[in-house]
């Protein structure tokens, strides 16, 4: 089975969030299931910089009006193709945004244009490939089950798989003639949103079948808290709509070969973790004692509540614990965040921007890993932190909720606690998960029987893939049948 996926990211090469390690990883996992994945990415410069030996197999006389070509190679046993536009994406800065912050202008062209690449890939534009089964991912690439509809392959399967809702790709209607479609998809059951051009409504609207990245975060977006206004629609696609909750790389996020940590460990020889601990306390200029160390690692926005963060650090300290953090976004959270560094010198540490790295140290070697996110469709960081035996304390939405069992007394009690869930999603809801936090650190056979079982935990793609791959088998069937 081939199956084209289409993505504005893909870990290792680029990365500004999930999206990108669910790009990278998928496939590789789908490999087992006897499915082969051509991954179809933008050529931004640090992708070009990095590809080895890449062969040209297709070109572009215009792409939306501008050159372009397809190459093909392979990077760290990924089978990609990546969309060679110079117009589109070489420029400084980053997938999405200027060097200043800003979205560029020309987005809905830059991804409309690899959209329209991904449509003819699956019409057959490769001499020698064709695909079964095309996969978009998120807004970026959600144009192209758009352009299969009105360009004749709406025969062929196609998924959108949504691992934010929150982010759309809305433009002005302005655009429209621009897109290459006929004048019919600019309409309600196409494209239209409210006047405007939707580029994930129409991926909605047109895929034979959705997906989101976690069972619970399927379920949240047909209510009107999370459906970001396309909860009507996507009640209207319920019957096509699935939850697979994301797995991570279990080969690039393993304590016992981590390159990225002090020292490696495993679930039996969990003292070990000791020195990773010192080595956080040491890069964040914090003091070590009896206290825990909290980490977080995090883009630092409302929807992940780092504002909750930020009412709730002073109560940390007073309870005697330590705060580690590592992210960049929001200003004025960025800012609330040094200043609790600065009352608090020595409990309190901060760096302002992402180090991979040194995120595998923090998972390693701090204690607790917070994650009050308002809502989270999956989230990759509470698997890492089972993973690593970093104790999830999250809010009980999403993603979260489906792969942390929480604490409670129960579940204490059957020894399959993984970590700590709260509700409300407030500062008074974390204090109380906070609590029982503090309380289950003062009982170190509690603490050390919650890391154990969520180093256990199943959070690679295995189950997750087969899933996917039975997806994949019953669309083939659908489309042999119809």
């Amino acid at each position: 089975m081939n199956i084209l996926s289409v993505a504005s990211e893909v870990f290792p090469l680029i990365k500004t969030g999930g999206l990108a390690d669910v790009a990278g990883a998928l496939p590789l996992a789908l490999a087992g299931h006897g499915i082969r994945v051509r991954t179809l990415m933008p050529g931004y410069p640090i992708v070009m910089q990095r590809l080895t030996g890449p062969k040209v197999v297709a070109t572009f006389d215009g792409l939306l009006g501008e050159p372009a070509r397809i190459l093909a190679v392979t990077h760290e046993g990924l089978d990609l193709l990546v969309l060679d536009a110079p117009t589109f994406f070489d420029r400084p800065g980053g997938p999405y945004t200027d060097g200043s912050g800003n979205d560029f202008v020309d987005n809905w062209q830059r991804f409309a244009a690899l959209s329209f690449a991904g449509a003819e890939v699956a019409r057959g534009l490769l001499p020698d490939w064709r695909p079964d089964i095309v996969q978009a991912h998120d807004w970026q690439a959600a144009m192209t089950p758009v352009y299969m509809r009105y360009t004749g392959l709406q025969h062929i399967p196609t998924i959108l798989t949504v691992h934010n809702l929150a982010f759309q790709g809305q433009f002005g209607a302005d655009i429209f003639d621009k897109l290459r479609l006929p004048p019919q998809a600019f309409a309600v059951d196409g494209l239209e949103y409210y006047g405007d051009v939707g580029f994930l409504k129409g991926g909605l609207r047109t895929a034979w079948s959705i997906t989101t990245v976690s069972p619970t975060y399927a379920q949240e977006i047909m209510t009107p808290e999370y459906g970001m206004g396309l909860e009507g629609l996507i009640n209207a696609r319920s019957a096509d709509l699935e939850g697979i909750v994301n797995g991570i790389d279990t080969a690039v996020w393993n304590p016992e070969s981590d390159t990225h940590i002090a020292r490696p460990y495993a679930a039996g020889s969990l003292r070990q973790r000791a020195v990773n601990r010192q080595a956080v306390a040491e890069r964040f200029n914090i003091e070590q004692d009896g206290g825990p160390i909290f980490c977080v690692i995090s883009r630092l926005t409302w929807q992940k509540g780092i504002d909750i963060i930020a009412d709730v650090t002073d109560w940390i300290v007073e309870q005697g614990g330590k705060l580690v953090v590592l992210g960049s976004g929001d200003q004025g959270l960025e800012g609330a965040l040094l200043a609790a560094a600065s009352r608090h010198r020595g409990r309190i540490g901060i760096v302002i921007g992402y180090n991979e790295p040194l995120s595998h140290l923090m998972q390693a070697g701090a204690d607790a890993i917070l994650i009050p996110s308002r809502f989270e469709p999956c989230g990759l960081t509470q698997l890492y932190g089972l993973r690593y035996g970093c104790i999830p304390v999250v809010a009980r939405t999403g993603g979260l909720a489906d792969t942390v069992i929480d604490a409670n007394e129960a579940a204490l009690s059957a020894r399959v606690a993984t970590g700590f869930q709260f509700t409300p999603i407030n500062a008074d809801g974390l204090r109380q998960a906070l609590r029982r936090v503090f309380k289950a650190w003062q009982e170190p056979k509690v603490w050390g029987r919650i890391q154990n079982q969520g180093m256990k935990a199943e959070v690679s793609w295995e189950s997750s893939a087969a899933r996917y791959a039975d997806l994949f088998s019953s669309l083939l069937t659908r489309a042999n049948l119809s």
